[in-house]
């Protein structure tokens, strides 16, 4: 398979502002080309419904990602929405990457049960939710990791009969 193409989402108010670094992201694009895949997309936009969804919208269906990674927004605080943008955009949903990256979480910390974070498949392009910490987004990426592969692969493939 040729290299995986890469979105990283980071859904916060206070990056977006610049009040506060955006740390999640950058830590991503490093697990991203460890695995020698490429990061095409970056951005960080507010925690507003309008801004992810369009964002997902437009990166799917460009074409050009075959991953979108977002990070934040997916705890129980009033403007986590980024849970509910995504299930407003994807066709698909994909609950049992939801259910690894809770699984594994709940193995380090009993927070891990107040995540939100969804999964889904638009056009041809996966999206994971992963949370806003550094520490917990490469922890759920990691978890995930294994089946990116062959998921990717059994997205593009439309005689696929499995």
């Amino acid at each position: 398979m040729n290299t995986i193409r890469f979105g990283i989402l980071t859904v916060s108010d206070r990056s977006f502002r610049k009040e506060r670094p955006d740390s999640s992201g950058p830590a991503l694009v490093k697990l991203v080309k460890a695995n020698n895949w490429q990061i095409t997309n970056q951005e960080i936009v507010p925690d507003e419904m309008s801004n992810i969804e369009e964002t997902l919208q437009t990166w799917s269906d460009s074409g050009d990602l075959d991953v979108i990674l977002t990070t934040g927004g997916t705890g129980f605080s009033p403007r986590d929405i980024t849970p509910e943008a995504t299930r407003s955009v994807v066709e698909r949903l994909t609950p049992g990457l939801d259910e690894v990256m809770r699984a594994t979480s709940l193995k380090v910390t009993p927070h891990a049960m107040l995540s939100r974070a969804t999964s889904g498949i638009r056009k041809r392009t996966l999206i994971i939710n992963l949370p806003g910490s550094p520490k917990g987004a490469k922890e759920n990426f990691q978890a995930v990791l294994p089946a990116i592969e062959h998921a990717i692969v059994l997205i593009k493939d439309a005689n696929s009969g499995h």
